[in-house]
C-alpha cells in the first residue's frame, strides 16, 4: 500500500517538540495554572486522610550533614528548587536594566515608585496591626510580595483587549518587586554570616562569570560552578535563592561577539544575535515554569486548616489579618496612590492608553503575593510552627481575594474594550 506524499508527519523532531514545550511554558496562562493545581493539590492532600503521606514526604530529610546540607524535601524545593527561579529573575532584571523597559529611568519611573508604595503600605499595614508583638513582627515582608506569575496570568486570561501597557506597568512592577524582595531576604532574614563560606563562594562565582563572558554554554561545566556557589552561600547562612540571582548578574546580556547565540535571520536575511541572559532564561525559564515552582508550591502551600474552627482561630491571630489586609488593601492603595501623586509631575506622566479603572485592578492583582510570600513566612517563623501555618492561611485567603477583586474589575473593563471595537 503506497502513502501519500502530502500525509503530515505524525512525530516530532526532538528539537522541534523542545521548542514546542519551551513556547508552551512562556504563557502566563500556563505558569498560572500549575502554580494554581500545586497549591490545590497541596491543600486537598493536606486536609484530607492522605495528610500523614504528604507530611512524611515533605519532611523526608536527606543531603550531606557536613555542608549543612541535611535538609528535608520541603526545604531542598525552598532553598534548592527557588534558587532556579531566583536565577531566572537575576537574568530578566539584568536584560531590563541593560536593554529593557528599566533602562530608560523616566519611562521606568512611575512602575518602580509603584512598586516601592506597593512595598511600604503592606509593610507598615501588618507592623501596625501585629504592633504589639515582637516576635510577630519578624513577618513585616510577608505581604509585600507580588507574585508575576499568577498575577500576569491573571491579566491574559481576562484582559485580552486591555491596553498592552498595562500588562507591562503590571511587570515592570513586579521586576521591581522582586529586587526589593531578594533585597529584604538577603539583609533582614539573615542572622548570621559565615564570612568564610561567603569568601569561598567568590570563587566558583568569579569562574562562572569569566565563563559566561567568554561566551561558554555548555552546562556540565557551568552546572557545576552554579552548584558550588549556591552550596557555600548556603552554608554562609545566606538563603540560598541570593546565589540564583547573583548568578543571573553576571551572565552578559548584550551579544558580544565572545557570547553571543543565533537567534535567526531578519528581514534582509543577516543574521541575529541574542546575549546569553535571554538565552538561558529561554531555557531555564522552561525548567522554573513547569517543575521548579509548582514543586515549591505543593510542599509550601499544604496547610491543614482543621475544619471551620481552625479557619476561625487563624482568622482571629493577627499575623493572618495583617496578612489579609496588606495583600488586599495596602497593595493597591500603596501602589495607586504613588502612582496618582507622581503622574502628576508633567515629565512622569502615564501612558495615554491607561485608564484609572484599568490601573485599580491591576493594582489589586499586585496582592497576589503566593510564591515569595510564603518564602518570607518560613523564613520569618519556621516551617513547622503555628504561626507559619496561619501564615499560609493569610497568604492563600489573601491573594485569592486580590485575585478575585482584581480580575472581576479587569473582566468588567475587558467587556468595555471589546464593545468599543
Amino acid at each position: 500500500m503506497s502513502t501519500s506524499p502530502s500525509r503530515p508527519r505524525l512525530r516530532l523532531a526532538p528539537h522541534e517538540l523542545w521548542r514546542g514545550i519551551r513556547n508552551n511554558a512562556r504563557s502566563d496562562v500556563l505558569g498560572g495554572s500549575l502554580l494554581l493545581a500545586a497549591t490545590v493539590a497541596a491543600l486537598i492532600l493536606a486536609n484530607t486522610s492522605a495528610v500523614s503521606w504528604y507530611e512524611s514526604v515533605r519532611d523526608f530529610t536527606f543531603g550531606i550533614p557536613a555542608l549543612h546540607l541535611d535538609l528535608s524535601i520541603g526545604a531542598w524545593a525552598a532553598d534548592g528548587l527557588l534558587a532556579i527561579f531566583f536565577f531566572v529573575v537575576g537574568l530578566e532584571l539584568k536584560e531590563e536594566f541593560v536593554t529593557g523597559r528599566l533602562r530608560d529611568p523616566r519611562q521606568a519611573a512611575l512602575p518602580i515608585a509603584a512598586a516601592v508604595g506597593g512595598v511600604i503600605v503592606p509593610a507598615v499595614i501588618f507592623a501596625v496591626i501585629n504592633a504589639s508583638d515582637g516576635d510577630a513582627l519578624r513577618g513585616w515582608a510577608i505581604p509585600t510580595a507580588t507574585d508575576i506569575a499568577f498575577a500576569a496570568a491573571v491579566i491574559a486570561v481576562v484582559g485580552r483587549f486591555l491596553p498592552p501597557a498595562l500588562r507591562v506597568f503590571l511587570l515592570t512592577l513586579a521586576i521591581i518587586d522582586d529586587l526589593i524582595a531578594i533585597t529584604i531576604i538577603a539583609t533582614f532574614y539573615t542572622d548570621t554570616i559565615s564570612f568564610p563560606w561567603l569568601t569561598l563562594a567568590l570563587l566558583p562565582l568569579a569562574g562562572f562569570a569569566l565563563l559566561v563572558q567568554k561566551g561558554v554554554r555548555a552546562w556540565w561545566i557551568l552546572l557545576p560552578l552554579a552548584v558550588a556557589v549556591w552550596v557555600c552561600i548556603h552554608a554562609a547562612g545566606i538563603h540560598a535563592t541570593v546565589a540564583g540571582v547573583l548568578l543571573g548578574f553576571v551572565v552578559p546580556v548584550v551579544p558580544a561577539e565572545r557570547a553571543r547565540v543565533p537567534r535567526g535571520v531578519d528581514a534582509d536575511g543577516e543574521p541575529v544575535y541574542d546575549g546569553l541572559a535571554p538565552h538561558f532564561a529561554d531555557r531555564w525559564g522552561v525548567v522554573a515554569t513547569l517543575f521548579a515552582v509548582p514543586v515549591f508550591a505543593f510542599f509550601a502551600a499544604g496547610v491543614t486548616i482543621g475544619g471551620v474552627e481552625g479557619l476561625r482561630s487563624a482568622l482571629t491571630d493577627p499575623i493572618a489579618i495583617g496578612i489579609i489586609v496588606g495583600l488586599v488593601l495596602g497593595k493597591p492603595i500603596g501602589i495607586l496612590a504613588t502612582t496618582f501623586l507622581l503622574s502628576r509631575v508633567p515629565a512622569l506622566r502615564l501612558d495615554e492608553t491607561l485608564r484609572w479603572p484599568d490601573l485599580t485592578g491591576m493594582a489589586f492583582l499586585a496582592g497576589i503575593g503566593f510564591t515569595v510570600s510564603l518564602l518570607v513566612g518560613e523564613l520569618a517563623y519556621g516551617s513547622s510552627s503555628i504561626a507559619d501555618e496561619h501564615v499560609k492561611i493569610g497568604v492563600l485567603l489573601g491573594s485569592l481575594i486580590a485575585a478575585v477583586i482584581g480580575g472581576s474589575i479587569l473582566a468588567r473593563r475587558n467587556a468595555v474594550a471589546r464593545r468599543a471595537r
